[in-house]
């Protein structure tokens, strides 16, 4: 597959950006006690759980995922997921201090929260990061077990949402579920790479339609080049008979 290639200042300010988005739908969630899956919900789930901050349990938890992501997949794809990661976890810090929600519906909160990730974490993937944890282990499972990524981030993320059932009232675990819905939609729908690049398969079958093509043409033209020159000769051994 034809892949873009991302100068690093490109990759920095879209993580960045990308960071921004998760944040500011983190704290959505946060105002309405909202659950998400992935490393972010298992983050989340440890605020009730232990007197710690977002933004630094989300960044020690994905802590020893570098390393997976290091060896099993690449340093850039590490490296990116870092800047990531910390991007996330500085501002969903900070994000209080210029942001002040009185009041917001939770549908709302639950809808725009999670198109919101969905778009950041859409950014990431475009630029070869990700939000870490559960997303590295899903890859490396798939990869050395044959484990299918989707189906085990879907058991995390229901077990992370049951386990809210815990802390939060049950109508918010059901109004979480929309959240991770509309999330999930933005990312499936959008994430298709096939659309916008040809795969191997069909970039060679067109480069090969492309040569039979122009080898066609060339024949067409030298018989026509042949023919030229057999009435021309023709015309001269008249001429000078």
């Amino acid at each position: 597959m034809q892949k873009t290639k991302h100068s690093v200042i490109e990759d920095v300010f879209a993580l960045i950006s990308a960071g921004l988005f998760v944040a500011f739908g983190v704290y959505l969630f946060q105002s309405q006690d909202l659950m998400v899956g992935g490393a972010a919900g298992l983050a989340l789930l440890g605020t009730y759980a232990v007197d710690m901050d977002f933004g630094l349990l989300f960044f020690l938890i994905n802590l020893p995922f570098y390393t997976l992501a290091w060896t099993q997949i690449s340093k850039r794809f590490t490296i990116n997921t870092f800047i990531s990661v910390t991007t996330v976890s500085v501002l969903t810090e900070q994000i209080p201090a210029f942001v002040d929600i009185s009041h917001v519906n939770p549908f709302f909160a639950a809808v725009f929260g999670g198109i919101l990730i969905g778009v950041g974490m859409l950014m990431m993937f475009r630029h070869s990061s990700s939000l870490g944890g559960v997303g590295i282990m899903a890859f490396y499972l798939q990869q050395r077990f044959n484990i299918r990524a989707g189906t085990f981030q879907l058991t995390v993320d229901s077990c992370i949402l049951l386990s809210a059932l815990f802390f939060i009232a049950w109508p918010l675990v059901l109004i979480s579920i929309l959240a991770a819905f509309c999330l999930n939609m933005v990312i499936s729908l959008n994430h298709r790479p096939e659309r916008y690049f040809p795969v191997q398969g069909e970039s060679e079958s067109k480069k090969a339609n492309a040569e039979s093509n122009n080898a066609d043409t060339n024949h067409l033209e030298n018989r026509a080049e042949n023919s030229l020159e057999q009435c021309l000769d023709s015309e001269l051994r008249a001429q000078n008979g």
